[in-house]
């Protein structure tokens, strides 16, 4: 996958400071992939290196292999940091709308374990209140003790 411009053109800046104000959200959320393009596509502000240029020219024609280790290029950390960093950006971005959702969640629950409790304590008064209201006609309806001797 690579960062594609709205023209459809693939974006070789090394900086995202550079044309953020033209990127759109989807374009944000998209990661470039350094395997799929290669390392041909960035290049540093040394581009008078000559080292730098002829070892990109030997690897986009497959004459030499890049040795992975501790002599990577600068260019490549710097891709591999710019990527880790979109990653974590998406990655808060996602954390964030999953909060926003799980918290609205949380609260409608809420609002509705309360509606339900204020309907069951209406219910509880109006047992009560009807419980009441039946010991006393019990009462009421007894024969006296008095009346039986």
């Amino acid at each position: 996958m690579s960062l594609q411009q709205p023209n459809g053109n693939s974006s070789s800046c090394s900086s995202p400071k550079e044309h953020k104000t033209e990127e759109s959200d989807e374009e944000l959320l998209m990661v470039p992939d350094m395997e799929a393009a290669g390392s041909t596509g960035v290049l540093s502000s040394s581009a008078d290196d000559g080292v730098n240029n002829l070892e990109i020219d030997q690897t986009q024609n497959g004459t030499s292999t890049a040795k992975r280790g501790r002599g990577r290029n600068p260019v490549d950390k710097e891709y591999r940091s710019l990527k880790r960093l979109l990653r974590n950006r998406v990655s808060a971005q996602q954390a964030r709308e999953r909060k926003k959702v799980y918290v609205s969640d949380l609260e409608s629950r809420a609002n509705e374990l309360q509606n339900n409790n204020e309907q069951l304590e209406e219910k509880i008064s109006t047992l009560i209140n009807e419980n009441t209201m039946l010991r006393k006609m019990l009462i009421n309806t007894r024969p006296k003790a008095d009346d039986n001797h």
